[in-house]
């Protein structure tokens, strides 16, 4: 990146800065980059009040991008949080189309706790090995035994599931992928995020924004999760209203779905 493009990047996140400390105030501020009540009471006996919240979001060989990408963007621009991406091995991993990389920082070894962990879903091929992979399953239960929210994007909650975590419990996934939640112990709930305790679903790919929004509220305070809202100019005015089953014809589910398959790589 050129010496003008940082400059004109180091000056928007200043912009950004400067509208939520605007409008949240310097105190404000201060009680966001701590730890949320029910948090506190997981904390271990002498550890600090105060300290950043660690979400780690689980890459894997055909994830969709923007069910990480979208929590991602909203989480890592909360006061007092550090988001950090995991996979099996540090480095890059591929998307489901095959088209696009991203960097994992830590491997999975190095990763033992987090304060929030966060599973995207993915493609066929990455969604139905992932549900097989008895190592990350064993890795997801250990850092949700000790962490303070444990979360899906749209197919992740089958990975959820796989797990053994969803057992009894109700969750939400991609459209078509309803039917396999029962496969996984789930209970099908309908809703752009489903929360049942201290794990939450989100629906299909972009719900992951709308899930990530609700977690800036939860892990800072409900003005935090409003600016940040705004931060991201999150204001969806699509120019068509297909965006569930519920809404759509029968031919444009199917060509949604064709589309997802030709991409798929």
């Amino acid at each position: 990146m050129s010496a003008d493009g940082l400059g004109v990047g180091a000056g928007r996140r200043q912009v950004l800065r400067g509208a939520v400390a605007g409008t949240l105030g310097a105190a404000g501020l201060a009680a966001a980059s701590g730890l949320p009540a029910h948090a506190a009471e997981r904390r271990a006996p002498g550890e600090e009040a105060a300290k950043s919240l660690d979400v780690a979001v689980l890459l894997y060989d055909g994830f969709t991008a923007l069910d990480a990408v979208g929590p991602y963007e909203v989480l890592c621009r909360v006061p007092g949080v550090r988001v950090t991406t995991v996979a099996r091995k540090a480095g890059p991993v591929r998307t489901d189309t095959g088209e696009l990389t991203l960097v994992a920082e830590r491997a999975m070894s190095d990763v033992g706790r987090a304060d929030v962990l966060l599973v995207p879903g993915g493609g066929d091929r990455g969604t139905v090995a992932m549900m097989e992979d008895a190592d990350a399953h064993r890795w997801i239960r250990r850092i949700h035994r000790h962490s303070t929210w444990t979360t899906s994007v749209c197919t992740g909650s089958l990975i959820l599931g796989s797990a053994g975590l969803l057992r009894g419990l109700p969750a939400t996934t991609y459209w078509a992928s309803r039917p396999y939640l029962k496969e996984v112990g789930a209970v099908y709930t309908p809703g752009r995020f489903v929360e049942t305790g201290k794990i939450i679903t989100a629906a299909g790919v972009s719900a992951g924004i709308d899930m990530g929004l609700h977690l800036a509220s939860r892990l800072s305070d409900e003005k935090v999760g409003r600016a940040m809202q705004l931060a991201v100019e999150y204001d969806p005015d699509p120019p068509s209203d297909t965006g569930s089953p519920e809404k759509a014809d029968a031919e444009t589910e199917a060509l949604a779905l064709k589309l997802l398959a030709d991409s798929a790589r």
